[in-house]
């Protein structure tokens, strides 16, 4: 349960904003009610540089330390959105939000391979995943509720209680995983030997392409979720419970993974998922002239709960897969697997958000092109790397 808390700062740090998006861009005078999308975006790019550097930083100085300092940086970036006056101070905020996000977000991954590898590693994954996704699922309702309260600014307040709480927690209840002996130096000639042999190792290089195109397509699908539901869709307010159904059908596959990933292994479901993800969103893309882009809101739904049980499948084994090489380099390697996927998924996803026309052609083409494109990459990696199979 502590790791499910601590890397759901993330989800979090987007999932309880989005009913405020519109808000946020109204009184901040944002030009493009597309560009609302910033909002999430500019928090990832902060998750996408702080996992370069607390990675290393916490192979270093251990495990506790990086991700207490995390937690500061990411109280600092709520306090400045929350009294943010302009757009550029609020996106600010978010980069500093992101920046500190990364440290529980990714050394806690690394925290998980100190202890467990392979297989095991999936599974505990997948349990966290499974506590965690009841993060999403209520995080836009709590989010509504806060801003009836106190305006969008309270939805800031809400994620610095959080992290308070979090920070609390973690240091009370969880011992340090790396010893001492097991350090290296925070030096860039280590950072950069390092990084070498994970491009050098063909199941981590490839496997954190696959994660990259996988992150692009989902943080597009929060970046315009909003606009989809309450836009195209005109549901409202139930935008939260509409959100929480797609968030529940990821939960229920990381279950589902954690009890099958033991005896049919994280490659045989990863593909059976990722197959069926492509397929499902081809299949809908074929269809949606019919309904010129905007299909009955029953038949959305059936295609996106589908469509998110095989995210759920396959967020629950890429990480483990990526990293099941990188063990003696945990931190590092979860910074890098992290920083490169998250930096891929940032064009991807700025185009599914910047191309929101009222219509769902741009999500659901996101969804099938980039499912066919890891697929591909996943086909290359296990090609060449059929020895490393579990």
């Amino acid at each position: 349960m502590l790791v499910a808390f601590l890397i759901s700062i993330g989800a979090m740090g987007t999932d309880l904003m989005l009913p405020a998006l519109d808000a946020i861009g109204r009184d901040l005078s944002v030009a493009n009610p597309n560009n609302t999308h910033f909002i999430v975006t500019a928090f990832f790019l902060g998750m996408a540089v702080g996992q370069l550097v607390v990675g290393p930083l916490s192979d270093s100085i251990g495990r506790k330390p990086a991700i207490i300092l995390g937690y500061g940086v990411f109280l600092c970036g709520c306090f400045l959105s929350m009294f943010a006056e302009n757009w550029a101070l609020m996106l600010i905020g978010r980069v500093l939000q992101g920046l500190g996000a990364a440290a529980p977000r990714i050394v806690t991954i690394a925290l998980v391979r100190d202890e467990y590898e392979g297989r095991a590693m999936a599974r505990i994954m997948s349990i966290a995943m499974s506590i965690f996704i009841l993060v999403p699922i209520l995080a836009p309702a709590v989010g509504q509720g806060l801003i009836y309260l106190g305006g969008w600014r309270m939805t800031f307040a809400g994620l610095a209680v959080l992290a308070i709480v979090a920070t609390v927690w973690f240091g009370l209840r969880q011992p340090e995983t790396l010893p001492v002996s097991g350090r290296r130096p925070f030096r860039g000639v280590f950072i950069w030997n390092g990084i070498r042999e994970i491009l050098r190792t063909r199941v981590a290089l490839g496997y954190t392409i696959a994660t990259g195109c996988m992150y692009g397509v989902f943080v597009g699908y929060l970046g315009s979720a909003q606009r989809i539901f309450t836009v195209t869709f005109g549901v409202g307010d139930l935008f939260a419970l509409y959100f929480a159904l797609s968030a529940a059908s990821i939960g229920i596959a990381a279950m589902v993974n954690a009890r099958l990933v033991m005896g049919l292994g994280m490659h045989r479901l990863n593909g059976y998922a990722l197959i069926g993800l492509t397929l499902l969103s081809f299949g809908f893309w074929a269809v949606l002239p019919i309904f010129d882009g905007v299909p009955p809101l029953s038949v959305f739904l059936t295609w996106q709960l589908a469509n998110f049980f095989c995210v759920g499948i396959v967020f629950g084994n890429l990480n483990a897969l990526a990293l099941e090489p990188l063990g003696h380099m945990a931190g590092l390697g979860a910074a890098f697997v992290g920083s490169i996927a998250t930096f891929m998924s940032l064009p991807l996803a700025w185009a599914i958000g910047h191309l929101f026309d009222g219509t769902v052609f741009p999500l659901v083409a996101g969804f099938a092109t980039l499912g066919l494109a890891t697929c591909c990459v996943v086909v290359w990696t296990d090609r060449g790397s059929a020895a490393l199979r579990s």
